[in-house]
This record gives C-alpha cells, structure tokens and sequence, in this order.
C-alpha cells in the first residue's frame, strides 16, 4: 500500500468490512510511538441543524390531544 502526496490510503474492502467500517464512519488514530492505530471515534459528531431543532422541540407540546384524534384532524374525518 502506498500513501498518496496527500496523505491518503486506501483500506482494502474485506478489511473494511471485518472492522465494520461504513462510509462516512467518523475514525481517530493512534500513534505509541512505532504504531499508527485506527480506531472507531469516540467524539460524537457535531449535531446537524435538524437534529438541534428536533431537540429543541421535544417536549415542548402543549395541546392534549391523542395520536388519533391527531390523525382525524389530519385526514379531515
């Protein structure tokens, strides 16, 4: 395997697979000295604008009304 001029390798499909690493699967690596380790990530990433608004809203219902009286209004019954 040869490291690109812009730092980059390719980790080869079936160790990918064995190791569970998808697409977009955030990594972090580790250096003791004579080793460079990649490991899963353990920071979560930054939440998305969708997920800060879903958070901001939860819980903040007011009106007391159930799934299917919510689900008549909807269909107009």
């Amino acid at each position: 395997m040869r490291i690109t001029s812009k730092g980059q390798v390719t980790i080869p499909a079936d160790i990918r697979a064995r190791a569970g690493l998808m697409p977009n699967t955030e990594v972090a690596f580790e250096y003791d000295g004579t080793t460079v380790r990649l490991i899963p990530a353990t920071s979560p990433r930054k939440p998305t604008r969708g997920a800060t608004l879903v958070a901001h809203l939860r819980g903040r219902g007011d009106v007391p009304l159930t799934t299917e009286a919510i689900m008549a209004l909807t269909r107009a019954d």
